[in-house]
């Protein structure tokens, strides 16, 4: 993100608002790897989903970076 261009970054601001309008809790993705372009597809992508589907999503994405998180505090 700190690389993404303003437009993206304002992009990114709006959609999160929209997300949290709809859903009630903030936008989170597995951000590793991506580029500021790709989680704003994923974030639009993801607002026509429903309550149900998106909070199991969500939970999915807390479990990416949870797992990356002890694997970096406690490498093999």
């Amino acid at each position: 993100m700190n690389r993404a261009p303003s437009a993206v970054a304002n992009a990114l601001a709006t959609a999160n608002s929209d997300y949290f309008d709809r859903f009630g809790f903030i936008f989170i993705i597995c951000a590793t790897g991506k580029t500021g372009e790709q989680m704003l597809d994923n974030l639009r992508s993801r607002l026509p989903n429903s309550p149900d589907r998106e909070l199991r999503i969500a939970a999915e994405e807390q479990n990416k970076i949870t797992t990356l998180r002890l694997k970096k505090a406690f490498p093999l």
